[in-house]
């Protein structure tokens, strides 16, 4: 047992020190034409042409060109979930960053405490209050670069530590809590908001706020705080060493409060409060009973109503005043709303952007110019909000779930976040790369599930939030719509999760299955369609009825798989707890449930993958972050589910598992898709490692293409990523470890020459996809110590040489292409070699191996003279 753990443990160390970039680094192939959902934007005080977008769940990007072109500053972090952003005005090169989305709905990330940076966001150091979960708000000191005050709204799924209003006076190095709720409601109320005045930084403002989300609810204010009204608006005149509530003219019951402060007149002070005062509308209306928009024109002494505008305050809750005019407000929310007069009167401001607006900043140089963060990314209006340049060069979109078709190179599908259903190449054959104009917007909405036909691989099957369902030809444009399922008068309406699984039968290509609480097989086109199940979840019937956007709907099917191997064989789980099998499509039921591991019982079952070597295996991803627990939880069946054995290995311990897939090659190699990243074993989950050199992102789904063997992923903030061919990792087994090289099998490559595109004379803005290198693919293993130099040699069926190239001896994976001979040249491209069977040998430190690699090549490349 002793030699085993020890074998073990050197397999871990091979393969963990193998895997990174460049051997396997995924390429980024966008797409930035809609964006993502932005969380928070900033200018420089010191350089007019520079700015900050944050994401809610995609980091920050940086331009310092008026928004000509994008960096990703802020990628590799702790965290990818940014809250809010500043810049110091003492020193712009000090910028401060808030980790964890401050948006209440079911999709947020959460950090891990404050950044700073001290060189304009090119390096970043974690500086504290990592507990915090969530930081809705940070504010730079007008004169003083090393202090900074933090809102820490703290963590959405559970009481715990880290909230309320905080300060640093030595640049992070610590920090004091100066605000927060009496204990014991100090662990669920939290600082919502702070302004301060600029001319007298003693003067702060704070909103406090509870809140909290379970996957079947989002409860707020006094029903989490057992009746006792603990929110508000708080005034401290010291620096914050005592406060004052503030109540003159406010109302009670609160709920979310957005601050802001007149620079041109800090007695005036404005708030947008959440009351449930009298009562509630529906938040949809956007206007509030007894809340609404509240002006102070004394330091917040007295307040007066100035609007009873409120907008789904959970999802908005941000309002500014021009720097210049302490009359000119305005509110991000389904739309942007300003006002001239104090609030008193509004109207819309730019009707060609993005709804919903959670950002918001006006210059304080130019009040003409301003910057808006919108659900589809951010914007740019340089005269007050009349007109709007879309900034689409962030690939910034947030994947729910991705699909592949088998083109030549195939397309790729994606649903996402408030943007839609997008379809678009996985690669081009120009020089330009994947540019957004490649992409193609099928379906509006919150993008889902979908698929493209086996059999008519233009058309695509795409659906929006809770199982709307369409069919969509690309050829001509026809929309099929109103497909989802709908249940008989009279009878329980069908409940579909807000991201309901659809799945496309391996088995019968006119066959595909979408989930509510039960499964549906549709046939026909999706014209038709049979229940094959009950009602296969724990069917609460208090937790299946909360109001709100549908996000919360529960008691639903979420994890659906089918295997590859046995038709009928299918594998459900819902997100109340339940995992079910049938052998016989539906015929008859195994409720798996009682043989789960006791800890998972009653979990978010978020992925189930089964087998593709044995009908018996599966393997069953649990995501409980919503109920508070932030573990891994990954488990594997190898007896159709009567036992199950947990394979989460050495996991970030924090990094809850959304997606696995197993290789269809090899069983013990596993991709699995986490809040922070993408992880690979190639030992069943004993040990795992990061791959890809993604940023710091969540990655929602996952879809090895089944020709290719490319790994598709889906993030949830940086938009897709393509690690391709991944077919070496099934050959890294303990025996290939051991050698000190080895050169795995290549797979067929296509000769063409690329076209030569436009992007080297387009400019150095916009957005491009990376395409794959050109030629074929060529890995192999270096065991440790490493070989030296060495060579490839490819030669043709008659032994003669016909390329030679370099070989790094780096230890572990390495990757080198061969380009097949095309030379590109002015007027005609060129193509050494015929098609047919090449030998691609290896030779280095002392050792040599050789595999052949077949050849086609497409029509119109030249024979070389």
């Amino acid at each position: 047992a002793h030699a085993q753990g020890r074998a073990r443990a050197a397999q871990a160390v091979a393969f963990d020190s193998a895997v990174p970039a460049p051997a396997l680094r995924a390429r980024a192939i966008g797409p930035a034409v809609m964006g993502g959902r932005v969380s928070d934007v900033a200018y420089d005080p010191g350089d007019p042409y520079a700015f900050y977008v944050a994401f809610g769940t995609g980091g920050v990007f940086k331009t310092t060109d008026d928004g000509a072109s994008f960096q990703a500053v802020f990628e590799r972090e702790g965290a990818g979930a940014v809250g809010d952003i500043a810049v110091s005005p003492a020193d712009p090169k000090v910028v401060w960053a808030g980790t964890g989305e401050d948006a209440d709905r079911n999709d947020v990330g959460w950090g891990d405490g404050v950044y700073r940076s001290a060189d304009g966001g090119a390096t970043w150091k974690n500086v504290g209050l990592r507990d915090s979960r969530v930081i809705a708000r940070v504010v730079a000191h007008p004169t003083d670069a090393g202090t900074a005050w933090v809102a820490a709204v703290g963590d959405l799924f559970k009481p715990s530590a880290g909230r309320g209003c905080f300060v640093t006076t030595d640049g992070g190095a610590t920090w004091r809590k100066i605000l927060a709720a009496p204990a014991p409601y100090d662990t669920r109320v939290g600082c919502g908001d702070i302004a301060v005045d600029p001319r007298d930084p003693r003067v702060i403002y704070a909103a406090l706020y509870a809140r909290r989300r379970t996957p079947w609810s989002f409860t707020y204010g006094t029903a989490v705080t057992d009746g006792r009204d603990l929110g508000g608006v708080f005034r401290s005149t010291d620096g914050g060493a005592t406060w004052t509530k503030l109540t003159n003219g406010l109302p009670t019951l609160t709920g979310r409060i957005g601050l802001a402060v007149a620079a041109s007149d800090p007695r005036v002070v404005y708030a947008q409060v959440q009351s449930d005062e009298e009562g509630v509308l529906r938040p949809i209306l956007g206007v509030s009973k007894r809340g609404g928009i509240f002006r102070s024109a004394d330091g917040g002494d007295t307040w007066t109503r100035v609007s009873a505008m409120n907008p789904r305050p959970m999802y908005f809750s941000q309002i500014r005043v021009d720097p210049r005019d302490p009359d000119r407000v305005y509110v991000p929310g389904f739309y942007l709303m300003g006002s001239a007069d104090g609030g008193r009167e509004w109207q819309q401001l730019g009707e060609r952007v993005h709804e919903d607006h959670h950002a918001l900043e006006v210059d304080a140089r130019d009040s003409r110019r301003l910057l808006l963060g919108t659900d589809g990314g951010a914007y740019q209006s340089k005269d007050g909000g009349r007109r709007w340049e879309f900034l689409n060069r962030m690939p910034a979109a947030q994947l729910y779930r991705v699909n592949v078709d088998m083109g030549h190179p195939y397309r790729i599908c994606g649903g996402m976040q408030d943007n839609g259903t997008w379809v678009g190449p996985s690669a081009t054959r120009s020089a330009d790369g994947i540019p957004n104009g490649a992409w193609t917007n099928v379906l509006f909405g919150d993008g889902m599930a979908c698929f493209f036909d086996a059999r008519e691989p233009d058309v695509v099957f795409t659906s929006a939030q809770v199982g709307t369902l369409v069919r969509v030809d690309l050829r001509g444009g026809a929309v099929r719509r109103n497909l989802r399922p709908e249940a008989s008068e009279g009878f329980p309406a069908y409940r579909f999760n807000w991201s309901a699984p659809m799945l496309p039968s391996r088995h019968d290509p006119e066959v595909f299955y979408l989930a509510a609480q039960q499964l549906f097989r549709m046939t026909k086109r999706g014209e038709a369609y049979a229940p094959v199940s009950p009602d296969l979840t724990a069917q609460i019937a208090e937790r299946m009825g909360a109001a709100g956007s549908e996000a919360e709907r529960y008691g639903t099917i979420y994890a659906l798989a089918e295997s590859p191997l046995e038709r009928g064989t299918l594998w459900a789980g819902t997100d109340d707890g339940k995992v079910w099998v049938t052998e016989d499509e539906g015929g008859r039921w195994t409720d798996l449930t009682a043989t789960l591991p006791r800890e998972v019982r009653g979990g978010y079952m978020t992925s189930l993958e089964a087998g593709h070597r044995d009908a018996r295996v599966a393997y069953l991803a649990v995501d409980q972050h919503r109920t508070g627990d932030y573990r891994p939880h990954l488990f594997r069946t190898g007896d159709g589910g009567r036992t199950w054995t947990r394979i989460t290995g050495n996991l970030p311990a924090e990094g809850p598992v959304k997606v696995v897939r197993e290789h269809p090659d090899n069983p013990d190699v596993l991709f699995a898709g986490t809040e922070f990243g993408l992880f690979a074993t190639v030992d069943g989950g004993r040990t795992w490692r990061a791959i890809g050199d993604l940023p710091t992102v969540a990655v929602d789904d996952l879809v090895l293409h089944p020709r290719e063997l490319d790994l598709v992923v889906a993030t949830h903030g940086r938009s897709v990523y393509i690690l391709d061919d991944v077919r070496p990792l099934a050959g890294l087994t303990p025996e290939v470890r051991a050698k000190a090289v080895h050169l795995f099998p290549i797979r067929p490559a296509t000769a063409f020459a690329p076209l030569p595109g436009w992007a080297e004379r387009s400019g150095d803005g916009g957005y491009t996809g990376e395409n794959p290198p050109a030629g074929v693919p060529i890995t192999y293993w270096v065991g440790p110590g490493g070989g030296g130099a060495g060579r490839i040699v490819v030669t043709d069926a008659e032994g003669r040489p016909v390329a030679n190239l370099n070989a790094p001896g780096t230890p572990g994976l390495n990757r080198v292409h061969w380009d097949l001979g095309v030379r590109a040249a002015f007027l005609q491209s060129t193509f050494a070699l015929p098609p047919g069977e090449y030998t691609v040998t290896l030779t280095l430190g002392g050792a040599s191996e050789s595999q052949k690699v077949k050849v086609d090549v497409l029509p119109g490349l030249a024979p070389q003279p």
